[in-house]
């Protein structure tokens, strides 16, 4: 195999660092993603309220090849774009995943033909599931 033809060859880590099941802990939107609060109402703006539902419904609009998931905006972009409490990104974003080799890495396993990638997303916790196997290649 030349180097072109190894999806890893950009990558930091190797294959064996994300083969197999991992969880990411808090990394998802969920009903209790921090949202600002104006300090002189107490109130949270209109922009800045959404539901677990609204954020799955536009993480799943995005017209992209790669499954996105939603991610919780920061609380300092919600105020200065008032914007929603939420992001969409793809499934192995470096924010899902905590690095950007991660990111590289699973992004390389998705694409490659000898690899079986899945996730699983869990709203109500804020966990993403990321599962990665070899596949056999005719």
């Amino acid at each position: 195999m030349t180097t072109e033809d190894d999806p890893f060859h950009d990558c930091e880590l190797d294959p064996e660092a994300i083969l197999g099941t991992h969880t990411f802990e808090d990394v998802l939107f969920t009903d209790e993603t921090e949202t600002p609060v104006n300090v002189l109402t107490g109130e949270t703006p209109a922009h800045s309220q959404a539901t677990v539902k609204e954020a799955k419904e536009f993480a799943a609009s995005i017209d992209t090849g790669t499954p996105q998931i939603a991610l919780p905006a920061s609380v300092e972009s919600q105020v200065e774009t008032q914007s929603k409490p939420y992001t969409a990104a793809a499934f192995f974003h470096f924010k899902a995943t905590g690095s950007l080799e991660r990111h590289r890495a699973y992004h390389a396993a998705y694409e490659a033909d000898g690899f079986a990638v899945d996730f699983e997303t869990d709203y109500a916790s804020g966990e993403l599931t990321i599962i990665v196997e070899r596949v056999e290649v005719a």
